[in-house]
């Protein structure tokens, strides 16, 4: 039982997850100035969600904080108290108290200090958000005059009533007040095994009665759904209960029911007839607890009567339209646990090697009778379906960067705007969820160091404002992940002179431009000249190489003085399929990505030409294109001519094109890309490794990295 409730408390912890990013999101853009109503009731979700949970599992400071949030969230969604600067920087604190409880209850923080925040709230909930002496916000209008339509996630009309009055009873309502409340449970609910008829008992268990039951949208035989709901229950409580005792009872219904909780000033009648013909319903929605066998009977008949006249007959061609209602075509999800996700892609891979592995041992012949180019394909597309399950929008990582900056902006005192492009680029979740650090210390440098303030900005001519893009793209099996100001560049003399006073390097040490850049990555260094709580201590772009290289990735850094600086985050996807090129460089086997081929040359004598003692070009039909040896690059021995050698012309975004020197091409060929972090460590110019049909291992290419340093040549550039 343990470890059931284990399980079950850990996927309510997964919703707390989302419902904060979600309030973050929504506390964001109020901050931001959207004070819409499906903006605040956004959050209010959120947090009333996120109440409702810890209050089921035992986590008593958690559920009192969530709901002393819920309530100012309640009076704001009410029109009682506006939602002004003052009240959204307070309900901000309070998000991050509440963040802070959340990882009390999992037990990785202590109990965090909530005194403060929760005082704010109960200030803010006095004055009724009045700030600078400005008058309390008017009295929210009375139920009747909310307008018609706009429901909260569970379908109540917003009320006039506080949350408080949950904790407190409240004055007693006239005797004849009842509440009437109309339920219509979801096709969700019901898909996720949510039981309709325990919310009704709950509510006869306050004293409530059923009074009618409309079957009205029950579709004909053919096309009935059984997991599909199709009635809906009214039901009369007594007017003295306190409507927080009735709207608890929907607590964990799907956000698509039909809820509403209304007062009904008319005198309650003895027993409400749910038509002329048919006793009142029961807790079944056909006939009262009381009725005989006989009146269920006739009330079952006149419902296969109903159900029978409506339907076409057998053989019919037209099958009659049911118009779907709102929300009845809710997505249907599930949750599973990433280790059985991760289990299933390395079992995907393993069968792309064994295809692999047929092919080397088949013949053409063979090939097509056991129909291997089929399976290929069957292969591939299992494989991108499983992908598809691990990845996710970045924009959750995106998400926290709009308030960091926010808040940044008021510490630095500067100006400064976002930009975001890529955030539906999706990434998978174990890379989402380990590049948030890395993201933060990015943002935070270029805020503080590389953005200047607006009168500098005014003085060099640039507006007052300063930008900071965040983008996000995939190329092949790599995810590219940018953070780019356009302020000052960075000062590599001051880097440089930062870095001979730590020790880093040595004072005659010879650096190009890229190796003094990447100085600022070197544990404990920092250029700023006092220690703030932005920067200062030296543990900020250190923690993002690290962070990066233990994914398997890289860190470039492109600075251009007075015109800004540019992060990139060069990171790997978990696992894919790739299309290869098989090469071979001094008798090893490597693969080449094919995504980045353009293609192959046989050089002819004189068609390759040496520029300078470390460059070479080759004349591509009047263009000159660089020349890389890779065996050069790697380290390795091999004495072989240039004209017995192919060029393979490949190319990327930052260098264009360049050639690479390779000996033979063998084949082409899917490959299975494994990380070389999990068993070695981060290799400048490899992407990874895979394993070949006879069971060898070949390692990948990183063409990115393999041509940065790369510049085009042009014929110009030759005349000397």
């Amino acid at each position: 039982m343990s470890d059931e409730f284990d399980d079950i408390q850990a996927i309510f912890f997964e919703e707390c997850a989302e419902g904060l990013t979600t309030a973050e999101q929504g506390l964001s853009a109020m901050q931001a100035g959207d004070v819409s109503a499906e903006t605040i009731a956004g959050v209010f979700r959120a947090v009333h969600s996120i109440k409702g949970g810890a209050g089921a599992f035992g986590h008593a400071d958690l559920t009192a904080f969530a709901h002393k949030f819920e309530n100012v969230l309640d009076e704001v969604r009410g029109g009682k108290i506006p939602p002004s600067p003052g009240v959204v920087k307070v309900m901000l604190s309070a998000f991050d108290v509440l963040s802070d409880h959340v990882e009390s209850a999992k037990g990785l923080a202590p109990r965090p200090a909530d005194q403060a925040a929760l005082a704010a709230l109960e200030q803010v909930l006095a004055d009724k958000g009045a700030e600078d002496g400005a008058p309390a916000a008017n009295p929210a209008p009375a139920a009747a005059e909310v307008p018609a339509g706009e429901e909260d996630e569970f379908g109540f009309v917003p009320m006039a009533v506080s949350l408080d009055d949950f904790d407190a009873p409240a004055d007693a309502p006239a005797a004849d007040a009842s509440w009437i409340v109309t339920f219509t449970p979801s096709r969700a609910a019901l898909a996720n095994a949510g039981e309709p008829l325990l919310i009704i008992r709950e509510l006869e268990s306050l004293g409530g009665e059923i009074v009618a039951v409309d079957t009205s949208t029950v579709p004909p035989l053919r096309d009935l759904d059984p997991e599909d709901a199709y009635f809906t229950w009214t039901l009369r409580l007594p007017g003295e209960l306190a409507e927080g005792d009735i709207t608890d009872c929907f607590d964990f219904v799907a956000p698509d029911a039909v809820v509403d909780v209304r007062r009904d000033a008319a005198p309650a009648p003895a027993a409400a007839p749910m038509a002329e013909a048919a006793p009142a319903a029961d807790e079944f929605g056909f006939v009262p607890v009381s009725a005989g066998i006989e009146d269920f009977a006739a009330e079952m008949q006149r419902v296969v009567e109903t159900i029978a006249a409506a339907s076409p007959p057998i053989g019919s061609v037209e099958t009659p339209a049911i118009a779907p209602k709102a929300g009845s075509e809710a997505q249907q999800t599930i949750r599973v646990d990433l280790g059985k996700l991760d289990l299933l892609l390395n079992l995907v891979g393993e069968l792309v090697i064994r295809n692999s592995i047929l092919a080397d041992r088949l013949s053409p012949a063979d090939r097509q009778r056991v129909e291997l180019p089929e399976l290929a394909r069957l292969t591939r597309q299992i494989q991108d379906n499983v992908m598809s399950l691990r990845a996710q929008p970045i924009k959750q990582a995106f998400s926290r960067v709009p308030r960091m900056l926010r808040d940044l902006s008021v510490e630095t005192g500067k100006q400064i705007l976002l930009e975001t492009v890529g955030e539906t680029t999706e990434v998978d979740k174990g890379v989402i969820e380990k590049i948030g650090d890395p993201l933060t210390h990015m943002i935070r440098n270029a805020a503080d160091h590389g953005l200047e303030s607006a009168e500098e900005r005014i003085a060099a001519g640039k507006s007052p404002e300063g930008t900071i893009k965040l983008s996000a793209e995939q190329r092949g099996a790599r995810i590219f992940v940018r953070v780019q100001d356009n302020g000052r560049g960075i000062n590599r003399e001051k880097v440089r002179a930062k870095a001979v006073e730590k020790g880093i390097i040595g004072a005659d040490a010879q650096l190009s431009n890229e190796e003094i850049d990447q100085l600022i990555c070197a544990p404990g260094f920092s250029t700023a000249e006092t220690i703030s709580n932005i920067s200062g201590r030296g543990v900020g772009m250190d923690v993002v190489r690290s962070n990066v290289e233990a994914l398997g990735g890289r860190v470039e850094i492109h600075s251009v003085p007075g015109e800004g600086t540019t992060f990139t985050m060069i990171l790997p996807l978990t696992l894919a399929i790739l299309d290869g090129m098989i090469v071979r460089l001094a008798g090893q086997r490597f693969v080449l990505p094919l995504a980045h081929v353009l293609e192959t040359v046989q050089p002819e004598p004189g068609q390759v030409k040496r520029t300078s003692p470390d460059s070479e070009v080759i004349d591509m039909r009047g263009e000159y294109v660089p020349v890389k040896r890779a065996t050069e690059i790697f380290g390795l021995n091999d004495d072989r001519a240039i004209e017995d050698s192919l060029v393979v012309i490949v190319e990327n975004e930052g260098s264009g094109k360049v050639g690479l020197v390779v000996d033979t091409i063998d084949d082409r060929r899917e490959v299975v890309i494994k990380s070389l972090d999990q068993n070695l460590h981060p290799i400048r110019g490899l992407g990874g490794a895979t394993i070949l049909g006879d069971g060898s291992i070949a390692l990948i290419l990183d063409i990115e990295a393999l041509v940065a340093s790369t510049n085009r040549f042009t014929p110009k550039g030759l005349a000397a």
